[in-house]
């Protein structure tokens, strides 16, 4: 089976000891892949995945992935956490885009919540929540904190949620806007809504992409943040996060991050969706006279040539574009360099690219594998499906944030 290309980036002596979790839940991550793409069907008729693969995922540490050492995790360097996001998404980018956005904001909790409040939600082991930034309900000030209730949909990652993190206008007791919060809450406090799963969506089924419901619920300060992810000034001290952990990785930039989650699971689309073409040139025969073996037919050689160069293109662009903004925050780190809203969304940018080329690797796998892989239940009809749920996704419309970063460039107010 073809493998990937992208080689590690070097490391310091310090990066060691993180390197070497990292590649053993790359190895397990590998190790599961038949597994995850045994089980596509039972996951995408769950909605999510099965309480085994999430067994699996915790006994070995994959939640811990981007919790800070402080309190028990791993800390890694993003380009590693997403590097096994891939990896999980070409066993099933529905169970990738699940696990991604389950695990993944531990990076907005370790960044921008106090120490109080991180102490309390990465204290008691890990820490899986879904987030929606898009703002829903209502938050009234109450002594010593919030009320809120609403609804959030599209929580990914919600079925084996220990918290949900999501974002509501604020207000005080009179009404007047306070602006919008971040608010993080424990299981207890939501209720997941049966919505998603089965035949509800065209794609990404296994994503556990359910509503979440709070009513009334007392969230304390110290769980709440303001909502300033995308353009908050780092100045000379950076973020409450960096100050409390010393590392970059907690300076918050959210751009680029807010995608690379989305197009891991892209990128892991292209890669099964390869696997699945080369097991059907081993095994079948031309569309077309003279039927000779597809490893023998010229045009599928072509086929499958692009491809390669699509996937290894797509993830060497992906992975180019964090492991830059990993060096930022250390030259910021480092040398008092400015990580910028600008460079944020320009790499964010490149990252787009990176899923323009995984998609196009998808579209023409199912084009060119034959009719037969376009029949319901088929592994190459499920790649193609995810890829065009993850299309109708507002972070996939690439010329709206093409125009926002352009208009932050020439001194305007982002838009998205």
């Amino acid at each position: 089976m073809t493998e990937s290309l992208y080689p590690r980036s070097p490391i310091t002596p310090a990066e060691r000891s993180n390197r070497k979790a990292a590649d053993e839940l790359l190895h397990i991550a590998r190790e599961m892949r038949p597994k995850l793409r045994k089980t596509q069907a039972e996951h995408e008729r769950l909605g999510g995945y099965s309480e085994e693969i999430h067994r699996e995922l915790h006994d070995a540490g994959f939640y811990n992935a981007l919790m800070p050492k402080r309190y028990g995790g791993l800390e890694l360097e993003l380009d590693d956490f997403f590097r096994i996001g891939v990896e999980i998404s070409r066993g099933d980018p529905g169970v990738g885009w699940s696990f991604i956005l389950g695990a993944g904001h531990s990076f907005h909790v370790g960044s921008f919540f106090s120490e109080e409040g991180q102490a309390e939600l990465f204290g008691n082991g890990p820490f899986i929540a879904p987030g929606r930034t898009i703002p829903s309900g209502k938050a009234t000030t109450v002594d010593g904190g919030f009320r809120l209730s609403g609804r959030w949909d599209y929580c990914s990652g919600s079925m084996w949620s220990t918290h949900v993190l999501v974002v509501a206008p604020a207000v005080d007791a009179n009404g007047d806007m306070l602006g919008m919060k971040m608010f993080v809450l424990p299981r207890a406090s939501y209720t997941i809504l049966d919505d998603w799963g089965g035949d509800r969506t065209i794609g990404m089924r296994a994503s556990s992409s359910n509503s979440v419901e709070i009513v009334d619920a007392f969230v304390p300060n110290h769980l709440t943040a303001d909502y300033d992810v995308r353009e908050h000034v780092l100045g000379s001290e950076g973020t409450v996060g960096y100050e409390l952990h010393g590392n970059p990785t907690y300076l918050g930039r959210s751009m680029l991050y807010f995608n690379a989650e989305l197009v891991a699971t892209q990128i892991g689309a292209a890669w099964a969706a390869l696997d699945e073409f080369e097991e059907l040139m081993k095994n079948k025969a031309a569309s077309f006279p003279p039927r000779i073996p597809r490893t023998e037919a010229p045009e599928y050689h072509r086929w499958f040539g692009k491809l390669l160069a699509l996937t290894d293109g797509a993830e060497a662009m992906y992975m180019a574009g964090i492991r830059q903004y990993v060096e930022l925050g250390r030259l910021w780190h480092e040398t008092g360099r400015d990580f910028t809203t600008e460079d944020d969304a320009r790499l964010r940018a490149v990252i787009q690219q990176s899923a323009r080329m995984a998609n196009e690797a998808v579209e023409l796998a199912f084009t060119t594998a034959g009719t037969t892989s376009a029949k319901k239940g088929s592994a190459m009809e499920k790649y193609y499906r995810d890829v065009a749920m993850y299309k109708t996704h507002i972070a996939a419309q690439w010329d709206v944030t093409y125009g926002s970063a352009a208009r932050y460039h020439f001194g305007l107010p982002l838009t998205f």
